[in-house]
C-alpha cells in the first residue's frame, strides 16, 4: 500500500480486505466524512487506520478485532461530547468505539466534523 498525504485507492484496498459487515459499515462512515467535507484527503496511516485530512489530520477510522473505532483527533472534543457520545457508544480518549450492529449517528458525526473543520480553519 502507498503510503502518501492522499490515496483513496490504498484506501479501498482496506476496506476490500474487510469482513462484509465491518466493510459496509466503514465505507457509510467514510461517504459521510466524504460528503460532509468534500475537499478532504484520505490515507492509510500504519498500515490500517483510514486518515482524513484537511490542512492536518482530521479524523479516522479502523476495524479492530472486537469493535470499530472512530478517531475524534480531538481529547478535548471527545471529552466535551462524552455524555452525549456514551448514551450510544464506549468512548476511551479521543476514540469512539462502535459495531456495525450499531453504528455512530450521522448527526453525531457531522457535529464532530463540524468540530474538527473550524479548529483547523477558524473564521476570520
Amino acid at each position: 500500500m502507498a503510503r502518501t498525504k492522499d490515496d483513496p485507492a490504498a484506501v479501498d484496498e482496506y476496506l476490500a480486505g474487510l469482513p462484509d459487515d465491518r466493510r459496509t459499515a466503514l465505507e457509510e462512515l467514510r461517504q459521510l466524512v466524504k460528503s460532509t467535507v468534500p475537499e478532504v484527503r484520505e490515507r492509510i496511516s500504519y498500515g490500517t487506520t483510514v486518515i482524513f485530512a484537511l490542512d492536518r489530520d482530521l479524523v479516522g477510522l479502523v476495524a479492530q478485532p472486537k469493535h470499530l473505532s472512530f478517531f475524534t483527533m480531538s481529547p478535548e472534543l471527545a471529552a466535551s461530547m462524552k455524555s452525549e457520545i456514551t448514551r450510544t457508544h464506549k468512548v476511551s480518549g479521543a476514540t469512539i468505539h462502535f459495531t456495525p450492529e450499531n453504528p455512530l449517528p450521522a448527526p453525531l458525526v457531522e457535529r464532530i466534523l463540524a468540530a474538527r473543520v473550524a479548529k483547523q480553519r477558524p473564521a476570520s
